[in-house]
């Protein structure tokens, strides 16, 4: 029920019910007079929340953008530089989104707080006025017409219609006072159905405006996060494999470290104590100290560990004699003279163990003879790329696009170790090898037909795509420039010996056919490249830098698998020099890379060659079709390869399949790394 009139012709009447009807305006009044004062007070409120919320997302929007990521590495992969990117794309969507806000926060006291008190101060105020007057004349009237009532009907007639004339008066004036009240009363509630309600409309109407401008924002944002979350996914694969790898390294190193040191150009390096002669007698003072044969240069920098400062200054000396110091003729163990060219005297220094003297004295030709014991014992692999090794390639091949191409974790799913070993005698057998390229019998699992495959590429001498281009092959793949990546891969991979070229022909036609079929066997060109790259492209040390590397060689195997029509079949523009290297990275790196919402869901596109490369090809095309249709005319028989059945490959591990979506993320059993000098996948 709402409020009942207030009729204008009960204000002559004044009966009680016009009264109660007129206490219930006047409650109405007061009741929307605080719900205004209190909407006015949560209003500021929420301007300064808006404020202070505007204020700590652009402080978070500047940190976002002044932070930089840093890479372990010389070079970032596409998904590194997207997700390095990402940052400042946050923050300029933050930005944007506040400008938006800031405008409606400054028009938000003009349209909602303003017109609010306006109304409160003008329309209510003013009804507050007109009862004050009304109750004023109320009490006035009456107590004129109580005095005009009590007055004596003897007095005179006169002085009664003098009374009468100014009853008369202030009974009409109270008349007009209560009229303009009561229209002022009714004035104020039909005004207020549009006055109050129409800033609250603006406003509302603002923030929808702010929130609207989000939508669209984020919808422009949508394809850079689209690209930014494939990113993120791979880099996230990549770090479990990197991870698994670096893990393996450290246990490794945990056992035997002398076994896995660093290459270093100098022949002996570590931590010495010095013993230096004081006025008040000798201190020893730990140096780390640096010796290269070549040149008998010593160098001795003062280091102090706990700290992390340098003691002192760099000294260098040049190497006249070492010879071992007696025990009976000092104090300290494992101590040995130095007699430098360039400064006087015997410069004494103590080892940190006796195997850490005997090490020194060997490095400085010490006079006592030492014996390397460090060697490395590893026999080479029996596997080549002869004759019989392309048999077992193109077997194992045949039996797979013919028998399992489909199948799920094709690569990924390795076979029990016994079993490959035992494939791979039957396969290096002389006797077996020379009969049909498809005589592997059904009975052996298709795991166990890829397992062989992987094992016995990682037998082989060194990696097919040989130690010595292995820099030049990850430098290639850190240009930014696509076009630049395949065509300096392109040349190089013709400059791999002829086999090794023709093995790795095989092999990128057969991963591409497993790649066309990635929605059967869910494995992309991603995850083959995760594979096979740290097998084809091992490093010849095995060290952490070379691990992080591991990315850069799976975007190498991508490159061929996705454009090994062009590489193979085709030859370079001309031959690869360190110059035209040079001159490719630098072209490359001047290219602008293209942002995360440009770039395709895929890694990387097949690139198409030009109307003359075409032209170029259908040239060549006949003479390297009778090549690749019989290399076994050009390769040279060999002895015969006897598998190596002691082998603790990890990745010949039993592994069970989970659900299609396991295969996204790489097995533990692929990432970790051999003994040296091979990488496993």
């Amino acid at each position: 029920m709402g409020l009942p009139a207030l009729e204008f012709s009960d204000c002559c009447l004044d009966s009680p019910h016009f009264r109660e009807t007129l206490k219930s305006h006047e409650a109405e009044l007061d009741k929307t007079n605080k719900f205004i004062k209190e909407l006015i007070k949560d209003g500021k409120s929420l301007i300064t929340a808006l404020k202070n919320l505007s204020s700590a997302k652009r402080k978070f929007a500047d940190s976002l953008n002044e932070f930089k990521f840093q890479c372990i590495g010389d070079a970032e992969t596409d998904d590194e530089m997207c997700i390095a990117r990402s940052l400042q794309e946050f923050a300029t969507v933050l930005r944007n989104l506040e400008d938006e806000r800031i405008r409606m926060i400054e028009n938000a006291s003009e349209v909602l707080i303003t017109p609010l008190e306006k109304f409160r101060k003008e329309q209510i105020g003013a009804a507050k006025e007109a009862k004050k007057k009304y109750d004023k004349e109320t009490e006035k009237y009456c107590g004129i017409l109580e005095k005009h009532l009590n007055l004596s009907s003897k007095k005179k007639e006169s002085q009664l219609q003098e009374a009468d004339s100014q009853v008369d008066l202030v009974r009409q004036h109270f008349y007009e006072v209560s009229l303009e009240y009561v229209f002022k009363v009714q004035e104020v509630q039909e005004r207020k159905m549009f006055e109050f309600v129409e800033p609250l409309l603006a406003f509302l109407q603002g923030l929808f405006t702010f929130y609207h401008h989000g939508y669209e924002l984020a919808k422009d944002f949508g394809d850079f996060k689209t690209q930014l979350t494939i990113s993120i996914q791979n880099t996230r694969n990549r770090f479990e494999g990197t991870r698994s790898e670096v893990e393996s390294l450290m246990k490794k190193m945990k056992e035997n470290p002398l076994e896995h040191k660093t290459i270093s150009p100098y022949t002996m390096e570590g931590y010495l104590y010095v013993q230096e002669k004081r006025h008040f007698g000798t201190s020893w003072v730990k140096h780390y100290c640096t010796y290269q044969r070549d040149s008998k240069q010593i160098t001795m920098v003062p280091f102090d560990q706990k700290s992390g400062g340098k003691g002192g200054e760099d000294e260098s000396v040049t190497l006249k004699s070492c010879t071992r110091r007696k025990t009976d003729s000092i104090e300290k163990r494992f101590c040995f003279d130095v007699e430098a060219v360039d400064r006087p005297g015997v410069i004494t220094m103590q080892a940190l163990s006796e195997e850490d003297r005997r090490l020194w004295m060997e490095a400085m030709d010490g006079r006592e003879p030492v014996y390397n014991s460090n060697k490395d014992s590893q026999s080479e692999g029996t596997a080549q790329l002869d004759s019989i090794g392309f048999s077992i390639i193109r077997k194992c091949i045949h039996a797979v696009e013919t028998r399992g191409i489909n199948e799920q974790g094709l690569y990924r799913i390795v076979g029990v170790n016994s079993r490959v070993q035992k494939l791979l005698s039957v396969l290096m057998d002389p006797k077996t090898a020379s009969e049909t390229e498809t005589d592997i019998c059904a009975e052996w699992e298709i795991k166990t037909i890829t397992s062989a495959l992987k094992t016995y590429l990682r037998m082989l001498p060194g990696p097919l795509m040989m130690y010595q281009f292995q820099r030049s092959f990850i430098k290639a793949a850190k240009l930014e420039n696509q076009e630049s990546r395949v065509s300096e891969i392109h040349s190089l991979v013709h400059r791999l010996p002829e086999k090794n070229r023709q093995m790795l022909q095989l092999l990128m036609n057969h991963l591409a056919n497993v790649a066309n079929n990635h929605k059967q066997n869910l494995m992309t060109v991603a995850n083959l490249g995760v594979v096979f790259g740290p097998t084809l492209l091992r490093p010849q040390e095995e060290t952490v830098a070379a691990i992080m590397d591991i990315k850069f060689q799976n975007i190498v195997i991508e490159i061929l698998i996705e454009n090994h029509e062009k590489i193979f079949n085709t030859v370079p523009d001309m031959p690869l020099t360190n110059a035209q290297l040079h001159l490719s990275r630098k072209k490359s790196s001047d290219s602008k890379p293209p942002s995360c919402s440009e770039r395709p869901l895929t890694l990387f596109h097949t690139v198409q060659s030009t109307e003359k490369q075409e032209q170029r090809n259908s040239i060549i095309n006949s003479s390297l079709e009778s090549v690749s249709s019989n290399p076994n005319s050009i390769l040279n028989s060999s002895s015969s390869l006897q598998p190596n059945m002691n082998s603790s490959d990890p990745d010949l591990a039993v592994v069970k399949p989970t659900r299609p979506n396991s295969l996204v993320q790489p097995p533990r059993q692929l990432c970790s790394l051999p003994s040296k000098p091979a990488l496993a996948f």
